[in-house]
């Protein structure tokens, strides 16, 4: 059994590094920044992926953007429609569904300038949302997930 358990292991391992090579890091996400920085811990909580959160663990990253920055798209794909973080309303409930390349991803507070549609990476894809009209004091960032729920932190780079 143990055998069967570090196979499949390292299979897992292997698919991950395969598929990230595959994709490549992805462009730079916020106007302004040198590279996609996540947010680390403020007093609404830390952004790396599996953070403790309240009631569950942080399920995404936080990538450092200031209000209103452009935000670009991190790889060449499709834009499959909007997504939305909250079942309320709110200045920040926003987003977007980007498939490419073996990957899926939903990226919050975000205004896109679309919400389908071809889209390349490095192409402009919309504004940051006014975080801190929500959250005051928080490090404003765009939040980013897989669609798998897995950790997107190595296509940052």
């Amino acid at each position: 059994m143990g055998n069967k358990r570090q196979m499949f292991s390292t299979g897992v391992l292997l698919a991950v590094f395969i598929s990230t090579a595959l994709a490549g890091p992805w462009a730079n996400i916020c106007a302004g920044k040198s590279s996609n920085e996540i947010r680390m811990c403020d007093s609404y909580g830390c952004g790396q992926y599996a953070t403790q959160r309240t009631h569950r663990h942080h399920q995404g990253v936080d990538i450092l953007c200031s209000d209103g920055s452009v935000v670009y798209a991190p790889f060449t794909g499709k834009i499959m429609g909007q997504e939305k973080p909250y079942k309320l309303k709110n200045a920040i409930n926003n987003g977007v569904r980007i498939t490419g390349g073996g990957l899926c991803i939903k990226m919050y507070y975000i205004k896109p300038i679309k919400y389908k549609g071809s889209i390349k990476r490095g192409e402009k894809l919309g504004t940051l949302l006014p975080l801190q009209k929500v959250y005051p004091g928080i490090q404003s960032h765009l939040h980013i997930e897989n669609c798998d729920l897995s950790d997107p932190t190595a296509y940052l780079k």
